[in-house]
């Protein structure tokens, strides 16, 4: 506000620049939607590494092509992680303790695997009264004990001096819900816990769990889960950001279901996020027929209209040597493997590189499901169908960089991931950026504003390469006056702001004109 001048002297007033950058938010951050060994069911938790993916869900399991697929998202260059488990008639291991009092049933107070799975049968408990010193016992507190948690016979967790009584700071539900990764205490129907009111009695020798259960394969039904009670793939509405999604199937010859694919781009369209589509397994088991079944397939997965421009479909899947099977080979989808390419090419080049080429390279593997010839590749290209290729010296990559509106017949805009990418990326970083702008005065002070800030994020991106032309005015634009803006948008709220941008495009086919210089004829 303007400075009062109350005495003759020199007066300072730091004036606002209106400057407010805008920071370009992640690009590759991806989901994993799936089963496995433990963990969260249908809460998005987020991981850096395939060390905290074995720590929260236990590492790889046959059963479970999703710990594969983040196994490879990590191989190949991954970084950041989202994780949403799902089950199918799962259930926790239960571990009973006995009374330590007359007149009490044996199972007085139960305890529970901290998740779902046949993981907790391995879990076992010690309850103990040493809580205060042994030589004094008129000091025993008869309300304190210990509880003791192993695992496979391993110690992994000691809660001292806790007590069952609500009122106290060690209260155990409490101690549990806050400091175990293994063991929690039963909830009646209304979510409360079930406690008696004295402590257990002593386990010297550890009480084993009763047996879990793994459940069964999953269906399209978990996977589509309940968007009102965000689980399933609606479980990722809880998280703040994702820019891939990764639905690995069920078992690993089969497929993940189309009407789960179809559900999933609709979301990724709302997050403003890629879906990798992995292609059906079928597609790939015999060379002979792998085109003409890739060809007809296609329709078949009904990922189409516009909101397929933010899907990408791989083909073939890809071989692996087995760790939990005598390093035998499989086949595996490759989801994780593009995943972690993507997350590879944009850090070292930019999320408008595409993610294809011989840079584009699928680490921890030996082979692919089939080998496509440059003339089979020439009949899937045009339809949108990105495919993996084995060359000599360069080894397994990436060759194909379309989206599922990528098809030649659609001549779409957003034909290109990269394309889209890039235009995703701009779109949640200028919403995310421009939030300040909300009940402003909407008039050309705040449209100068917005001219400079988002001005300044697309410069910043130009000079990193993003975008074609030799110049900014070439490259881009931001608009925002009252051309853009009219009385009749300032009456009811709206400012208009105009960002457009010329994108990178790949260099999808190269071709060399070669021409012979006839030798010059001696006359002389």
């Amino acid at each position: 506000m303007p400075m009062q001048p109350t005495y003759p002297g020199v007066y300072v007033q730091e004036v606002p620049s209106g400057v407010r950058t805008i920071t370009g938010v992640a690009t590759s951050i991806t989901a994993f939607v799936g089963r496995a060994l433990r963990g969260p069911v249908n809460e998005p938790t987020t991981i850096t590494s395939y060390s905290d993916y074995k720590r929260s869900f236990g590492g790889l399991s046959i059963d479970s092509t999703m710990s594969y697929a983040v196994r490879d998202f990590y191989l190949n260059g991954g970084s950041i992680a989202i994780i949403v488990r799902i089950i199918n008639g799962a259930k926790e291991a239960k571990i009973s303790l006995p009374a330590g009092s007359l007149n009490l049933p044996d199972n007085f107070l139960n305890l529970y695997a901290s998740s779902p799975g046949a993981w907790g049968d391995k879990l076992s408990v010690e309850v103990n009264y040493n809580t205060t010193d042994q030589t004094a016992p008129s000091t025993l507190d008869p309300d304190l004990f210990n509880l003791i948690i192993y695992y496979d016979g391993v110690k992994i967790e000691e809660h001292l001096n806790v007590t069952l009584k609500e009122t106290e700071v060690s209260y155990l539900p409490r101690i549990l819900q806050q400091n175990s990764g293994f063991i929690t205490i039963e909830k009646d129907s209304t979510g409360n816990w079930i406690v008696p009111q004295t402590r257990p009695s002593a386990i010297i020798t550890p009480l084993k769990a009763s047996p879990g259960s793994d459940g069964y394969d999953l269906t399209p039904a978990q996977y589509q889960g309940s968007e009102s009670d965000k689980e399933g793939i609606y479980a990722l509405i809880k998280t703040d950001l994702f820019n891939l999604l990764c639905i690995p199937p069920p078992t690993r010859l089969a497929d993940t279901d189309p009407t789960v694919y179809t559900k999933a781009m609709k979301l990724c369209v709302d997050k403003r996020a890629m879906l990798l589509v992995d292609s059906p397994y079928a597609w790939g088991n015999s060379p002979v027929t792998a085109i003409s079944n890739a060809i007809s397939g296609l329709t078949t997965l009904g990922l189409s209209g516009n909101e397929a421009r933010n899907a990408a479909l791989y083909f073939p899947r890809v071989k692996q040597a087995d760790p939990n099977r005598k390093q035998q080979l499989d086949t595996f989808v490759p989801c994780g493997i593009i995943s972690g390419i993507f997350a590879r090419t944009d850090s070292d080049r930019g999320v408008w590189k595409s993610p294809a080429g011989i840079e584009a390279t699928l680490s921890g593997i030996t082979g692919l499901q089939v080998n496509l010839t440059d003339d089979e590749n020439g009949q899937l290209n045009p339809l949108g169908i990105n495919c993996l290729r084995s060359f000599p010296v360069t080894g397994s990559v990436v060759w194909g960089a379309r989206t599922l509106r990528g098809a030649d017949q659609f001549a779409d805009e957003y034909k290109y991931i990269a394309v889209r990418r890039t235009a995703l990326f701009i779109e949640e970083s200028l919403f995310r950026g421009t939030q300040w702008i909300v009940f402003e005065a909407n008039d050309e002070p705040l449209w100068s504003q917005i001219r400079l800030n988002v001005g300044a994020f697309m410069h910043d991106l130009f000079i990193q390469g993003a975008f074609h032309g030799q110049s900014p005015k070439d490259a881009y634009f931001v608009k925002c006056d009252k051309e853009t803006t009219t009385q009749n948008d300032i009456n009811q709220g709206i400012v208009n702001i105009w960002v457009g941008f010329a994108p990178l495009k790949p260099a999808e086919f190269v071709i060399l004109h070669i021409q012979q210089i006839a030798g010059q004829i001696n006359n002389k």
